[in-house]
This record gives C-alpha cells, sequence and structure tokens, in this order.
C-alpha cells in the first residue's frame, strides 16, 4: 500500500534507520527535524501521515499536532515519544493523534499501525455517491452531508474538518444511525483487531466529532449509551 509520510524526528539514531525501513517498504518517505518545517509540509497538503515526535527542538509535538489539525491536515497522526503515561497518551489523542507509540518501539508493530491507519483512510470505491443525513439537500440549514469517495463531511455549505479516525467514526455510525453501535464494534471496524490502545481513545474521538457537530450547528448528535456504545441521532427542526 503506497503512501506519502512525513517523519517528523530530530534523533539521527532513531531517523535514519526509521527512514531507511519505511523507503524499504516503498513508502515516499521525508524527514525534518523540527515543528516549523513539519507544519509547513503537512499543511502544503501531499503527505498521507505524519510520525510525529513529541521532544522537538523549537515546539512541542503536542503544538505541532493540534496546529496542523486546526488547521485543515486531515491525514493519520502517529505519535512516538518516551511519555507513556496514560494522561500523556489521552492528551495526544485529544489534540488530534491518530495513534501513540511509547519509545522504544516494535518496526513491526510501528508498520502494522501506518497500514491500519493508511488503510483506513484510503478513500472508498471512487464512484460512490455522496451519503447524506437527513431529508434534502445538504445546503439546508443543519444538514450533515457525509461523502464516502471523497472522505469530506458538510454541514450544510460549510466543511467540517475531520481526522482520519473521527471520519472513520461518523461513517460507522451514520451506516446504524438510529441504532446503539457497541463500543467493540466500533473498535475492531475504525481501528484494527490488532489494536492494543486503551478503549478511552474511543472516548476522546468520539468527544471530539461530538464537539465538531456540535460547533458546526449539525442536527446530527453523538448521543453516549452508558454502558453499550453510542447512538447516531438527528435532531427535529425545532429541536
Amino acid at each position: 500500500m503506497p503512501g506519502r509520510i512525513l517523519l517528523v524526528e530530530d534523533d539521527d539514531g532513531i531517523a535514519l534507520p526509521l527512514v531507511r525501513t519505511l523507503e524499504r517498504e516503498e513508502y515516499d518517505v521525508e524527514r525534518v527535524a523540527d515543528g516549523a518545517a513539519a507544519l509547513g509540509r503537512l499543511l502544503a497538503g501531499n503527505r498521507d501521515l505524519v510520525i510525529l515526535d513529541l521532544g522537538l527542538p523549537d515546539m512541542d509535538g503536542l503544538d505541532v499536532c493540534r496546529r496542523a489539525r486546526e488547521q485543515g491536515f486531515a491525514g493519520g497522526i502517529i505519535v512516538l515519544t518516551a511519555r507513556s503515561g496514560e494522561l500523556d497518551r489521552v492528551v495526544g489523542l485529544d489534540v488530534g493523534a491518530d495513534d501513540y507509540m511509547a519509545k522504544p518501539f516494535g518496526l513491526a508493530e510501528l508498520l502494522a499501525r501506518i497500514r491500519a491507519i493508511l488503510r483506513r483512510s484510503a478513500p472508498s470505491d471512487p464512484v460512490e455517491p455522496a451519503v447524506r443525513l437527513g431529508p434534502g439537500a445538504a445546503a439546508a440549514e443543519g444538514g450533515l452531508e457525509v461523502d464516502v469517495a471523497s472522505r469530506r463531511v458538510h454541514v450544510g455549505a460549510t466543511e467540517i474538518p475531520l481526522s482520519a479516525k473521527e471520519f472513520d467514526l461518523l461513517v460507522v455510525l451514520h451506516e446504524h444511525r438510529g441504532a446503539v453501535v457497541t463500543r467493540e464494534r466500533l473498535i475492531d471496524q475504525v481501528w484494527d483487531e490488532n489494536w492494543f490502545g486503551s478503549t478511552k481513545t474511543l472516548d476522546v474521538r468520539v468527544a471530539r466529532l461530538r464537539q465538531k457537530l456540535d460547533a458546526a450547528a449539525a442536527r446530527a448528535r453523538v448521543t453516549t449509551i452508558r454502558g453499550v456504545g453510542f447512538r447516531l441521532d438527528e435532531q427535529a427542526d425545532d429541536a
């Protein structure tokens, strides 16, 4: 599976062997050593995934992640860091990372996670039509449009920037809108059968998706069904 990867790592001892490994896997790899350069490359729009160290010389990698998401980068983000505490992982995921691996890390596991993110973020059938939530056209006030082929989401005429995982969550919830989707099913479908992370990752992703829908004044709402999972509901116009 070809993919364009940006490696953001200032330690040559880690970066150079990792670049060689990724190139052997036939990825198009570019390496930068600081956060400012990383943001410039990501916002140029020609990278599918970034592998991001947090301890950069000019800024914290979490700030790079947050700013990249705020400015519209929708590709995958894998954080590599020596900060391995659960709180650190939650903060990383909360600012927009798709995955989080503590150093030292296994190359085989990292490659598996790269493949999983790129597979999930790859466009579906290019002739698949847009899927609309709710009655009427997307231009209607609060109407939600999910275009699976282009992986774009609009509320009315406004596009909502979603990360790869946020988009995948919305697609699964949309396919079963009005019905409860269990936590286990969401993890299996949106992540990977080899996912080793905490289920808090799912909660963080759902919370971010909910916030973005609310901020865009979408009629669609993600409802938590305690102890079971989540449901995508659509409010009536006069709700």
